[in-house]
């Protein structure tokens, strides 16, 4: 089986690209956080108690001294706490305490700082996102998750989007291991995205599907699997996806051959497992003419050896029995035909025509499978589908695998993003 190259970083937003300050402990933004200026707080009135007044000058000129005293400064802080009398008190705390972090390299007093301005409702508007965004930041890197969503989430309330306050919420979920919540918030803010028409984050995707494939979330990898591809289409999210559901789907190798048929025709196909693993499923005693094409361009690629005895035993076994169902073809298909032909017929000749590259003749008899008695449904408009694709039939083919349900239907899913792919690429 093949095994996908997905890994998980537990506790951290290494695969979200969280390019923000938590990694070195600063805060993001500090400038706007001065030290209280009791004579006019920039053209708004404000009424600081004497009692606050009395208690912050000590503070104030140990903050404003050249070598700060910092267990001078700690010891004052409690002193200003008890004087608050009012918000504008309380804001001007909040400042102090600010003032103080970044004299003491104290992340904890910013955050405090921080809460405290929040609290007095005094911030301005304008700051009142970035200032949750930072209390946010500061009580995730403290692993105070609860907290963190709440500051994050009141930032992104107001319309700030900036360092991307989600990506610190998902990531808090999948801290404390609750990666369903998390991918579930995740999933809604990726959809809340592209309904607006705004540009999603490829590492959003990407730590969706680490996180639900890691943690043997299988409907959830598959619907990341899916969006990878649909939203960033290249040879990383294809052999990706198609990874994730062989490695989840529980498959047998009827499905493992139209998953790999879909990799050959995407170009994903880049080692000699998944070569060894097509030759297997596509089975030289059924389908012998696809495993000599296959062996043949697994040899080319230089991803099958040309000295090992297995693969060369069973070139060797399919080229003679492809030579054969060539020569048997036109009974075949005379025989599936018939109107009494069993549905081992019909399936064999569609299947064979479809293995030999004839996807027309193909189609035909996966059209008349598809409605008689002890047929897979499934598997029969699986095919069908595949052969009205290499037809160029896209949007028959689209139309097909949407009628498929069970477990192949994410299979089915994955063809018809890549016929919206070709059919896209064609206009």
């Amino acid at each position: 089986m093949i095994f996908s190259r997905l890994t998980r970083a537990k506790g951290t937003a290494s695969t979200m690209a969280l390019a923000l300050a938590i990694a070195t402990g600063a805060v993001v933004t500090t400038a706007a956080l001065e030290a209280p200026a009791f004579a006019a707080k920039k053209k708004e009135k404000v009424a600081y108690s004497k009692a606050f007044i009395a208690a912050y000058q000590p503070l104030q000129t140990l903050l404003q001294a050249e070598a700060p005293d910092g267990a001078a400064i700690k010891a004052a802080l409690p002193s200003i706490l008890a004087a608050i009398e009012n918000e504008d008190d309380r804001f001007a705390a909040g400042q102090a305490h600010v003032a103080a972090s970044q004299k003491l390299n104290d992340l904890t007093l910013a955050l405090q700082g921080l809460e405290l301005m929040l609290a007095s409702g005094k911030v301005p508007a304008e700051n009142i996102g970035i200032y949750n965004f930072q209390a946010g930041q500061i009580a995730y890197k403290y692993e105070d998750y609860n907290k963190a969503r709440t500051y994050l989430q009141a930032a992104l309330d107001v319309g700030y989007t900036e360092n991307n306050p989600e990506t610190f919420i998902a990531e808090s979920y999948f801290a404390e291991d609750r990666d369903a919540e998390g991918l579930n918030y995740l999933t809604g803010v990726i959809q809340a995205k592209k309904a607006a028409g705004q540009p999603i984050d490829e590492a959003w995707i990407k730590r969706g599907l680490s996180i639900a494939y890691n943690s043997q979330m299988k409907a959830e990898a598959q619907k990341y699997a899916t969006m990878y591809v649909r939203e960033f289409p290249g040879e990383t999210s294809w052999k990706d996806a198609i990874a994730i559901l062989l490695n989840t789907g529980g498959y047998e190798n009827p499905e493992i051959l139209d998953l790999l048929r879909l990799g050959r025709r995407v170009g994903t196909l880049t080692d000699g497992r998944m070569y060894m693993e097509y030759v297997d499923a596509a089975d030289y005693r059924r389908l012998p003419g696809e495993v000599v094409s296959v062996v043949e361009e697994g040899r080319a690629k230089g991803l099958l050896p040309n000295d090992d005895p297995y693969i060369n035993d069973t070139y060797t076994q399919a080229a003679a029995r492809t030579k054969a169902d060539q020569a048997d073809m036109a009974g075949l298909m005379r025989d599936a035909r018939a109107p009494s032909a069993t549905i081992r017929t019909v399936m064999a000749a569609a299947d064979s025509l479809l293995s030999l590259g004839r996807a027309a003749e193909a189609e035909e008899f996966y059209v008349k499978a598809s409605s008689m008695p002890g047929v897979d449904p499934a598997l029969a408009l699986t095919r069908l589908g595949i052969a009205q694709f290499d037809q160029g039939k896209l949007t028959e083919a689209k139309a097909t695998f949407g009628k498929i349900t069970g477990n192949r239907q994410p299979i089915a899913t994955l063809w018809t993003v890549y016929a919206d792919e070709k059919a896209n690429n064609l206009m």
